[in-house]
């Protein structure tokens, strides 16, 4: 069984429409990616304000901090490695646990998020991938740009390529607890803005930090973890170092791998897509995999996939 079959997806030349999400509220959808998308960006003018004025507190870096950890692992662990590539196993509630913080994130429906990934994998850099910089974006510089525009952050806008949930993630729709965290997805995405707001009153133990909470833990760990996760779709399949060949463009970017949690050594997962870890030896950090790590030795998960070094020595290498 291949990688790509292992993930739950089937690698099909070019993708016809039974592959593509039909858009439900296409004008709604876009309307609150550009809520999502515009809003942390214009707290930065707060933000700046408050650093001007040396009105930042350690409450406020302690509940950014926090929060973009929860939700981080949410995104990399949660929707990732568990759900789209099934790299461990675990309980419902564990299961469900890592769903809710990755809603958190806001970055969408967790069903919809895994069907998107598993679409990308199925047609990594061809035509059909969801937000690829390299598929009909033009040559040159221009191109270039667009391309990078495009699987950074233009993708988000256009639903022509998204992965349908009934072939992309049947499994997910049967799963009670998957699919209602899916269903509630506002109240978690919600829910994440008000944790914010909360433990900066908790640790700051004033009403102002409580709303200076809401900005750090909130605006700016959005749009932080946002672009973290929107350059591995667009630095890393243009920028970096290629271990093995992969027929597509994917790239490790190791500057981007601890803000990551690991996911910037994006070849390697490629390579080995149902890999729980990402980082290949110490000296390539994966945060994400150390949390798994640590969850097996306590029973919480099990059937961890990993890589021999056989099977990854046995894979072509490219000349550096």
């Amino acid at each position: 069984m291949s990688d790509n079959q292992s993930s739950g997806v089937l690698l099909e030349e070019r993708p016809g429409p039974e592959h593509v999400q039909p858009p439900e509220f296409e004008t709604l959808d876009r309307v609150l990616t550009g809520i999502i998308t515009v809003g942390p960006i214009l707290a930065l003018i707060l933000v700046a304000w408050q650093l001007w004025n040396g009105l930042l507190h350690p409450s406020d870096v302690i509940v950014f901090a926090i929060l973009y950890v929860l939700t981080g692992l949410g995104v990399t662990i949660g929707l990732h490695r568990l759900l789209t590539h099934r790299s461990f196993k675990t309980y419902p509630a564990i299961r469900g646990i890592f769903a809710v913080l990755g809603s958190a994130a806001i970055e969408g429906p967790v069903i919809s998020w895994v069907s998107d990934h598993r679409k990308h994998h199925a047609f990594s850099d061809r035509a059909g991938d969801p937000h690829s910089p390299h598929v009909d974006h033009g040559s040159g510089l221009r191109g270039a740009l667009r391309g990078l525009g495009h699987a950074h952050l233009g993708w988000l806008f256009i639903h022509t390529e998204r992965g349908s949930r009934e072939r992309y993630a049947p499994d997910l729709l049967a799963d009670p607890v998957v699919s209602f965290v899916d269903r509630t997805f506002f109240v978690w995405a919600l829910g994440g803005l008000a944790a914010a707001f909360a433990l900066g009153g908790l640790i700051g133990g004033t009403w102002r930090a409580a709303f200076t909470g809401l900005l750090w833990g909130g605006a700016v760990r959005m749009l932080v973890l946002h672009h973290v996760t929107y350059s591995i779709n667009s630095l890393c399949h243009f920028f970096g170092r290629r271990d093995y060949v992969t027929g597509d463009h994917s790239r490790n970017l190791a500057w981007l791998a601890p803000l990551s949690f690991g996911e910037a050594w994006h070849n390697n997962h490629h390579a080995f897509p149902t890999s729980a870890s990402h980082g290949q030896g110490w000296r390539q950090f994966d945060a994400s995999a150390l949390v798994i790590r640590t969850l097996e030795r306590v029973g919480l998960c099990w059937d961890v996939v990993r890589v021999s070094d056989e099977r990854r020595t046995s894979k072509r290498y490219i000349p550096v």
